[in-house]
Parts: C-alpha cells; sequence; structure tokens
C-alpha cells in the first residue's frame, strides 16, 4: 500500500512564494514520473510541471519562469516551487507520481498514484 502526503499549501498574496510537498510511502519498489497537477473551480485539471526519473522536467506554458519542480529520491519526495503567485494560480494542487510497488506475491506492479490535494489561494 502507498500514500502520498501532501503539504505546503495557503494563502499568498500576488507576488508571492509557496512551496509544495509531497512525499510518498510504503511498499515502494522505486518510483518514475512525478508530476504536479491543479483543478480551479469550474475547471479541468490541468498538468502543471513534471519530473522525470532521470531529472527531465516539463511545464505548462503559463508557469513557466516561475514554478520549479524538482524531487528529492531518497526521501522518495517530489516540490513544486511557486513565486510570482498570480491569481490565475488558485486552485486545488494534487501530486501525481507513478510507483512501482512490490505485491504480495512478490512481484513488482506499477501504477500512478495521487495525493490528497492542498489549496492555494492567491489573493490581496
Amino acid at each position: 500500500q502507498v500514500q502520498l502526503v501532501e503539504s505546503g499549501g495557503g494563502l499568498v498574496q500576488p507576488g508571492g512564494s509557496l512551496r509544495l510537498s509531497c512525499a510518498a510511502s510504503g511498499s515502494i519498489f522505486s518510483i518514475n514520473g512525478m508530476g504536479w497537477y491543479r483543478q480551479a473551480p469550474g475547471k479541468q485539471r490541468e498538468l502543471v510541471a513534471h519530473i522525470t526519473s532521470g531529472g527531465s522536467t516539463n511545464y505548462a506554458d503559463s508557469v513557466k519562469g516561475r514554478f520549479t519542480i524538482s524531487r528529492d529520491n531518497a526521501k522518495n519526495t517530489v516540490f513544486l516551487q511557486m513565486n510570482s503567485l498570480k491569481p490565475e494560480d488558485t486552485a486545488v494542487y494534487y501530486c501525481n507520481v507513478v510507483i512501482v510497488v512490490v505485491t504480495t506475491t512478490g512481484g513488482v506492479s506499477e501504477d500512478d498514484y495521487w495525493g490528497q490535494g492542498t489549496q492555494v489561494t492567491v489573493s490581496s
């Protein structure tokens, strides 16, 4: 069983910064891609940033130059540093992690897992 625990959301003024964290725990064999998505009220969930196991990153055009995704493989954790925040960044942010787990039969199985979501509100 795998758990993802997110932290770091909150209320910030425009131009401010926040850092989100998402830590995975459980019967983890290895972790592949890690990403952050967000969903604003009345909108579909969208990809914000993604990082591969090799460290390659990609970002939504709307956050390029402002957000930075990183990972700490030793701690099974992915981060999202958000700078120069704008009101349009307001949303619930979810981490998504592709994890290879050890099954009860001793094999391995790959699946993707979602965090519980953390609210980010950018407002003056």
